[in-house]
């Protein structure tokens, strides 16, 4: 009978042990992995159409113009509680507002370039600088850029110092960052991401704006900055790394070399896990397009890395919907899904707009757009008199 009762003692409490040893091991399994649902937009080539304006015909537009892909925005922020938003590049010089702008020395000292006072009601987390932002000058970027309420990042212009040092290379930039992101998992519980961004620009910019690169900046091959730089991200503990690249799908043509100054170049970067990119003012993925070698359109994919491209004058916004998972202290993108939306849509060959103006950058654009009005009739004045 004492046999029987230490043998029945015994599977209890081999049972018991069991059972613990199971709701131990799940609770060490929720705390290794976590699901975070992280959506990153973007914003490319807005080129200062700031406004749904058509200066050409001299009337609105549902086409194109920050104040409506700014409502695009604001709509796929309140969609996912956890976001990113970045720039592209090519903001300050495009439009009729912006040549006013630049024409206009106030704008040095006094006042913050409209296109950032847009800018800065949205929350950007981060931008990179585009071809056309040095086509003022030095002096006019570097001024205009501090009215800017977020980060700026560059890896591949470099202060042209005159020796064959590289070592002793001094970045024009900030050549990364690490923000800290806090994210609420799919339990309900934040969570913590360090978040690298790098930016990254054609070289063909220099020779563009010879006057103001020669003897002063020069740039380097995206590829081989992005080798050097993205593993001391990974040592400085950056959890999911974005490249930032005002560059094409492929090498501007007039370049030399061509090899490693492209986004398909740069999705073979070991350690860059998402793409934004923009400059070539093309739209990617495009719903039903084929693409060469390693171009996915209907998973968004460069070779396997979440990518988007969203046009240009606000004419898209710029979607990545990832889903991370964290595995022992580590996050991996376990899927996603690319999307450039447009601002309109075509039923039956008529153009509808998807969403309106967003009315606080109307408002504060409304003396800077009368200004550029005036500015422009001031100029065919002119013109007509020569």
């Amino acid at each position: 009978m004492k046999k029987k009762f230490v043998f029945i003692l015994s599977i209890a409490l081999i049972l018991f042990i069991q059972i613990g040893a199971k709701q131990i091991q799940a609770k060490s399994t929720n705390i290794e992995e976590s699901i975070v649902k992280l959506r990153i937009l973007e914003t490319t080539d807005i080129h200062s159409y700031l406004l749904d304006y058509n200066y050409e015909k001299r009337k609105k537009t549902i086409e194109y113009g920050f104040n409506r892909v700014a409502s695009m925005i604001l709509q796929a922020k309140r969609e996912q509680r956890n976001t990113l938003l970045f720039d592209v590049g090519d903001v300050i010089k495009g439009s009729p507002l912006a040549e006013y702008v630049a024409s206009s020395p106030m704008f040095y000292s006094n006042d913050i370039h409209p296109a950032y006072k847009s800018m800065n009601l949205l929350g950007y987390d981060a931008a990179t600088v585009g071809n056309h932002e040095f086509n003022y000058g030095l002096d006019f970027l570097v001024n205009t850029l501090m009215g800017a309420d977020f980060p700026y990042t560059n890896a591949n212009i470099y202060v042209d110092d005159r020796n064959d040092y590289e070592q002793d290379d001094i970045h024009f930039f900030q050549p990364y960052l690490l923000l800290d992101k806090e994210v609420v998992n799919e339990n309900g519980k934040i969570e913590k991401i360090k978040v690298g961004v790098i930016g990254l620009i054609t070289p063909i910019t220099q020779v563009w704006d010879k006057e103001h690169f020669e003897n002063k900046l020069i740039i380097k091959n995206m590829r081989k900055t992005a080798e050097e730089i993205v593993p001391q991200m990974k040592i400085e503990g950056a959890d999911l790394i974005i490249a930032l690249v005002h560059a094409g799908l492929y090498s501007d043509q007039d370049y030399r070399p061509k090899s490693g100054n492209n986004v398909r170049d740069i999705s073979r970067v070991e350690g860059i896990d998402v793409i934004l990119y923009g400059h070539s003012h093309g739209v990617f993925p495009v719903k039903g397009e084929k693409g060469p070698k390693g171009v996915n359109h209907e998973k968004g994919l460069i070779n396997g890395i979440p990518s988007v491209q969203a046009g240009n004058w606000g004419n898209h916004l710029g979607i990545i919907d990832l889903t991370l998972q964290k595995k022992k202290e580590k996050w991996l993108i376990k899927d996603s899904k690319s999307t450039a939306k447009p601002i309109i849509r075509i039923i039956k060959k008529k153009k509808i707009p998807i969403v309106s103006p967003l009315p606080q950058i109307e408002y504060i654009l409304s003396r800077y757009q009368q200004e550029t009005m005036e500015y422009m009739n001031s100029k065919q004045l002119l013109n007509h008199l020569d």
